[in-house]
């Protein structure tokens, strides 16, 4: 089923700048807190940045949200991943039973994992958020995997997902589900970092070199039989991405417009977290990172938005479980800025205080 974008205006999307009053203002709790100045390094930045991002001095990442988007890709049909397309049905299956490794991280933490189908080829259980375009996306090795309609479709599906399942949140994880999703996600890549595509792409699923090799053949032949403009960000999705990946676009647009934190997952989160910032650049600006992907070309894709990880812990699984603990990790930091108490309320003395 075909949809028609839900405004003429589908990019038309306001960022604020960021807050730099909160800012100061939580920096200068965090230097009165009881502790030497610094010593809880990152997690200081952490939650000053927060404040920014949120306009107030008292951040918060509660309630979250992890967004699971799927989708399938026509170019699994070159031979580019390990597991058959119809994994990606019954892992959306298995996210609604949940017994998924997301859904195990988004209970632990206390998250809640909103799953959404963008274009899976199969039937997936009731409950799933239907923004269907399609049932998969062409074979990029052969033509453009989508329509510019249905890519504008995707991102304001995207964009309406926060609005109606998310709006009262202070955070969103993004995440993603896809079988054959690594091979469109390296070439919006290479065209959005002028990285080659050979030092982007990795092992996905844990396909040996010679499969590797083989897909980046295919990404190589894919952009030069869809020659998309890689100063359009949407022609680039046209061209070679995905439904999920342009619905996390969305997800991405409407959340930094509403002050909301976006925390990055993985590789196939990088890759729509590039395309939202060449449509905005200020979307940047409300950026977390989350782990450090063992994929080649999340490095190159961390550079250009010029985000730190949260943590390595050797992950490349996706779905949003990067996020998901990372959001242990900004609730942390929440935590110790609101909580503790300033030396004065703790009725401690200090060089500043006695003179």
């Amino acid at each position: 089923m075909n949809r028609e974008p839900t405004t003429t205006k589908p990019l038309d999307v306001p960022i604020p700048p960021l807050d730099d009053d909160a800012r100061g203002t939580a920096l200068d709790r965090q230097a009165e807190l009881t502790k030497p100045p610094g010593s809880l390094g990152r997690l200081e930045t952490m939650a000053a940045e927060i404040a920014a991002m949120q306009s107030t001095a008292e951040p918060t990442v509660d309630p979250a949200v992890v967004v699971t988007m799927a989708a399938d890709h026509g170019v699994v049909g070159e031979g580019v991943s390990a597991y058959p397309q119809s994994i990606t049905a019954a892992m959306v299956a298995n996210f609604c039973d949940g017994g998924a490794a997301v859904s195990a991280l988004c209970d632990a933490g206390e998250v809640e994992n909103v799953i959404v189908d963008m274009g899976v080829a199969g039937p997936v259980p009731e409950g799933v958020v239907d923004h269907r375009i399609a049932d998969g996306t062409a074979n990029i090795a052969a033509e453009p995997a989508m329509s510019r309609r249905q890519a504008l479709t995707a991102i304001a599906a995207g964009r309406s997902v926060v609005a109606e399942h998310a709006s009262g949140a202070n955070l969103i994880g993004l995440g993603e589900m896809g079988i054959g999703n690594t091979t469109p996600s390296a070439a919006v890549t290479a065209l959005l970092t002028d990285n080659p595509v050979d030092a982007v792409t990795g092992r996905g699923t844990g396909i040996d070199e010679s499969t590797r090799a083989k897909k980046v053949a295919v990404i190589e032949q894919a952009i030069g039989t869809t020659s998309p403009d890689p100063t359009d960000p949407v022609d680039v999705l046209r061209s070679v991405g995905g439904f999920e990946i342009a619905g996390l676009v969305g997800v991405t647009l409407e959340a930094a417009s509403r002050r909301m934190p976006v925390v990055v997952d993985g590789f196939i989160a990088g890759a729509a977290a590039l395309v939202a910032a060449e449509i905005e650049p200020r979307v940047t600006d409300y950026l977390l990172g989350s782990h450090e992907s063992v994929e080649p070309g999340h490095e190159a894709q961390l550079d250009t938005l010029a985000l730190e990880p949260c943590f390595e812990y050797g992950m490349r699984l996706g779905e949003g479980t990067g996020a998901a603990v990372a959001v242990g990790v900004y609730r942390a930091a929440c935590a110790a800025h609101n909580g503790m108490s300033t030396f004065a309320e703790a009725g401690l003395e200090t060089e500043s205080s006695r003179q």
